[in-house]
């Protein structure tokens, strides 16, 4: 069988004249494939066998790649042929024979690749009435035409204008929420009323809203589970779950929902006026807190208690923007969010005996905290090292709350978010620290960093553990806020069932993270504040503009803290390097990764929720993370690129960015034409390969010819190096394949004898075969 990692490849074939040019199989055919000693279809595709010198075509529909041949061999006598031939596949060359014997238009034969059992094929001509060289030629075109062409981004607009910018006419909704609910630990059951007050600021009149209700995707009947049933998703629904509703009213009235799954239609009254009109909403609602909320909220049973990771537990408001509308795409669990700005007043009651930190500024301190407790989290508040608020030893005992019966309300504000969320457990130790951020006007935002964990997340000297979170926490704020400083009061981290889930000023994370992997798992959730919590993004459809930014900002921040900022003997310190955030921008471990997980590779303008098997992972986090290290380090160089970067954040601060406004501002603050790099990297699955083919010393000149293979592009450097340990370099700029593959490099002998030369020799590009990239004279 044709193995299933076959993905988009480029090749080319270079055949034997004397026999292709008689042979009877050159042209374009439509294959059958067939299982091992069977007429049942395996597969269906399309091969082209060149003309000498010519380029050959072969893919397979079903398995989803469609590419050219290289090095390949065309021999036999007519009508029998025999075509051998090598795929490259993710930086893996791959052998592949055909046999086959021709009848006028059709072929029957074997394929046989990558030592797979051979399968039964058979071929039809494509086109009988063409001529075969025709059907067979390469396309007369310049070479890297289509990836240097202008890219065709949106129109630019009054609201979104052509340096990226908001424009002069840019508006985004508001809603601002009320919320008011109680938590049932006996059942698990969360109950409430949310009141929203909705602000149109479109041009538009809006007749109708639409809600979310993410609750729904853990009813058994949901659509996520029916079409995606992800392992985010096991074992997460129940026939009970999902959210139920009481009667809601808009100004009062009563309305009747029409709800779809993870989306609730509510005609209005009377539509909502343009340019600021405004409606109230109050939906009455309660559910289940479901045991595993799709790696973003539930439940986590300890032996001290249950701690409550609570996320998507109101009602909450869809996007009305000016490119889609209503933004109404359900919720499927692997897809995150997209959400307007606004204020959040909540009120949370729960058990006495349990302890809550949540999104926002805590407005009751006394009635919820005990005087000792005030007093701890006042010296937190401006200490740099962490203070216990609820120690180890309080926890279960009767000096850990105000009171031990009965219930206590948490009352919560927080201002200009995207959302709010929260946790809750008896089992919370609480502690807190100071991170003092300057701020652009000259003023200083003096954060409280916070977590809240239960006892057994606590690590070891050797391991650090949750006892060390708020000094990971409070690193990776001061850390992040080179890009833009952090505005929000606090910042907290909840060991929870989840294995890293951000919410604005809150994460949860990991009970069961140690070590470093703690400390990248809270860099990496707190650094969610930026994006998509400050600069808006559409998550649902854009999974790279949080998560791959977020991954591009994360090697700053580990190396700060572990090359500089950890104490000697901290376990990892001066290790950075070892770290899985430095190592996946680093260009030779990424060109490994893509060997093994480029079979996955889609693009990365492809949604969250049609991205398969590890095509998450490596489509939202580790291509486009490496990417903006590529155009940093190797394109645009640090300088431009962090103006370019920061000028991003500031421009769309609380707003909601398309990708076009993105690759606009990058281009236009850095002065650099992109076009090709957001084409290749971001809209083809193409991967980088280039080699030196010739190395001559002629004259007063040595010269290095250097073949681009693979199908992306990179400015790149070429090292010489001489017989007297000397080496000069020399720039080969991306505009050099503008209209073709083979470029040449020189610099001035000087009287000196060349050795060799090297291509990329900082290893700055994801080069995915290094054995070309040195040649000696």
């Amino acid at each position: 069988m044709l193995h299933r990692a076959l993905a988009l490849v480029a090749l080319v074939l270079a055949v034997s004249a004397a026999a292709a040019a008689q042979s009877p199989a050159i042209g374009a055919w439509d294959l059958t494939l067939y299982a091992p000693g069977s007429t049942e279809v395996f597969d269906r595709g399309r091969l082209v066998i060149p003309v000498p010198g010519g380029q050959g075509q072969f893919g397979l529909t079903g398995q989803g790649f469609s590419g050219d041949l290289v090095n390949a061999t065309l021999t036999g006598t007519a009508p029998a042929f025999s075509l051998a031939a090598t795929l490259n596949v993710a930086g893996q060359a791959l052998p592949l024979t055909i046999a086959g014997t021709v009848s006028g238009n059709s072929f029957t034969g074997t394929l046989q690749a990558a030592g797979q059992p051979e399968l039964p094929i058979s071929g039809t001509r494509v086109d009988p009435n063409a001529p075969v060289a025709a059907a067979a030629a390469p396309p007369e075109q310049t070479p890297n035409a289509d990836m240097f062409a202008t890219l065709p981004l949106p129109t630019p607009s009054a609201t979104r204008m052509a340096d990226g910018r908001p424009g002069p006419g840019y508006w985004q909704n508001r809603t601002d929420y009320r919320v008011r609910v109680s938590l049932d630990s006996t059942t698990n059951t969360i109950s409430g009323t949310v009141t929203l007050r909705y602000t149109n600021n479109s041009p538009d009149p809006l007749p109708f809203l639409w809600m979310q209700l993410d609750q729904n995707l853990f009813s058994d009947a949901s659509r996520g589970q029916r079409s995606n049933p992800s392992p985010r998703n096991a074992g997460t629904t129940d026939a009970s779950q999902g959210y139920r509703l009481g009667a809601i009213t808009v100004g009062g009235r009563a309305v009747t929902p029409v709800v779809t799954d993870t989306r609730m239609k509510l005609d209005l009254p009377a539509p909502v006026a343009p340019g600021g009109g405004v409606v109230e909403v109050t939906i009455p609602y309660t559910f289940v807190v479901p045991q595993e909320g799709s790696d973003r909220m539930g439940r986590l049973t300890t032996p001290r208690g249950t701690v409550y990771s609570i996320a998507q537990w109101y009602p909450r408001a869809a996007v009305y923007d000016d490119v889609h509308g209503w933004n109404t795409l359900p919720y499927l669990g692997q897809g995150e969010f997209y959400l307007d700005y606004g204020d959040v007043d909540y009120e949370i009651t729960v058990p006495a005996t349990m302890h809550v930190v949540a999104t926002g500024t805590l407005q009751n301190e006394s009635d919820v905290y005990t005087r000792a407790q005030r007093d701890r989290l006042a010296r937190g508040r401006r200490s740099a090292e962490r203070v216990y608020v609820l120690e180890p030893g309080e926890v279960g005992t009767a000096a850990a709350s105000v009171r031990l019966t009965g219930m206590t309300t948490w009352k919560f504000k927080a201002e200009n978010v995207r959302d709010v969320a929260w946790g809750a457990s008896a089992a919370f130790i609480l502690d807190a620290a100071n991170a003092a951020v300057p701020q652009g006007d000259g003023t200083t935002n003096n954060v409280l960093i916070m977590s809240a964990f239960p006892p057994s997340a606590m690590g070891t000297a050797d391991e650090p553990g949750w006892e060390e979170a708020t000094r990971f926490g409070r690193a990776s704020i001061l850390n992040n806020s080179r890009w833009y400083p952090y505005p929000y009061p606090v910042a907290i981290n909840v060991a929870s069932n989840a294995g890293g889930m951000e919410y604005p000023m809150l994460h949860f994370s990991s009970a069961r993270s140690r070590g470093t992997d703690l400390y990248e798992v809270i860099d990496h959730e707190l650094g969610h504040n930026w994006f998509p919590m400050i600069v808006g993004s559409d998550e649902r459809r854009f999974a790279w503009m949080d998560e791959g930014i977020n991954t591009f900002l994360n090697p700053f921040s580990v190396t700060t803290f572990y090359d500089e900022m950890a104490p000697a003997g901290f376990p990892g310190a001066g290790q950075a390097e070892r770290t899985q955030a430095v190592a996946f921008t680093a260009p030779d471990t990424y060109a490994q990764i893509y060997r093994q997980l480029g079979r996955f590779d889609q693009t990365l303008m492809t949604a969250p929720d049609q991205l398969t098997g590890q095509g998450l992972g490596l489509d939202a986090y580790i291509k486009p993370g490496f990417g903006l290290t590529v155009l940093r380090n190797a394109v645009l160089g640090a300088e431009r690129y962090d103006a370019a970067f920061k000028t991003y954040i500031r421009r769309w601060a609380y707003k909601h960015p398309q990708p076009a406004d993105f690759f606009r501002t990058m281009e236009d603050v850095s002065g650099e034409d992109l076009d090709w790099f957001w084409r290749g990297w971001f809209m083809t699955t193409d991967t980088y390969d280039a080699g030196i083919t010739a190395v001559t010393a002629d004259g007063p000149t040595a010269t290095a010819t250097v073949q681009n293979i693979g199908g992306l592009v990179f400015p790149t450097t070429v090292a010489f190096t001489f017989s007297d340990g000397s080496v000069e370099r020399t720039m080969v700029p991306v505009e050099s394949y503008t209209t073709t593959d083979t470029v040449r490099a020189s610099v001035p002998l000087n009287g000196r004898t060349l050795t060799s030369a090297t291509l990329d020799p900082d290893h700055l590009l994801p080069d995915t075969d290094r054995t070309n990239d040195t040649k000696a004279m």
